[in-house]
């Protein structure tokens, strides 16, 4: 299931990558380019931290594909996001959900402590927005007052509670991942804001 909650990740990010990059009027290649970076930076990030390399973007071509196939949705459905506000940010927090689920397990597979697997599932699941932006020339949302990482990191100690009191796999992935992107929603849908003095 988690190899599932992945591909799914890799899809989701890659999508809002290439519907971001349409909308700064970026070409098919602009949009691959980005859609594959968003989808696969966070993982690719992990990776060179816990040193599984070669990471699995350069030996599974499995991404590439799913970053082409994100282009074709992109460009089919350009009608329809536009009728749709905020949809790049809405595909960004189901990816923020799932891959914090799956960075985490990653981690954990690596035998790393409990706040490392935290770490590195926050960053699995905000790098590749954070390249993401950077390529539109905008300020990275995770470098905001967003509630973004914030989102990520609740939803990770919710998850290693869940593990902690021993709930099954499926109930621990999937309200994990409906934790950060409810979150995530809801401070987009009222502007909730981190407080920043002065």
């Amino acid at each position: 299931m988690l190899h599932v909650w992945e591909i799914l990740g890799i899809l989701v990010f890659c999508v809002s990558g290439a519907i971001a990059a349409r909308e700064k009027v970026m070409d098919w290649f602009g949009m691959f380019v980005v859609g594959l970076v968003t989808g696969t930076g966070g993982g690719l990030l992990r990776s060179v931290l816990i040193g599984d390399v070669p990471p699995r973007v350069l030996t599974d071509p499995l991404p590439f594909v799913l970053a082409m196939a994100a282009v074709v949705i992109a460009l089919l459905g350009s009608a329809w996001w536009k009728k749709i506000r905020r949809v790049v940010s809405t595909m960004d927090a189901l990816g923020l959900g799932l891959f914090t689920v799956t960075g985490i397990r990653i981690a954990q597979g690596k035998g790393l402590p409990w706040w490392s697997c935290l770490a590195l599932g926050v960053i699995t699941a905000t790098f590749g927005g954070l390249l993401r932006d950077v390529l539109r020339n905008d300020v990275p949302l995770v470098l905001r007052k967003e509630i973004y990482a914030t989102a990520s990191i609740i939803g990770g100690l919710a998850m290693l509670g869940m593990d902690w009191l021993g709930w099954p796999e499926r109930v621990v992935l999937a309200v994990t991942t409906v934790i950060v992107v409810t979150i995530r929603m809801v401070a987009i849908r009222y502007a909730i804001h981190q407080s920043q003095d002065g």
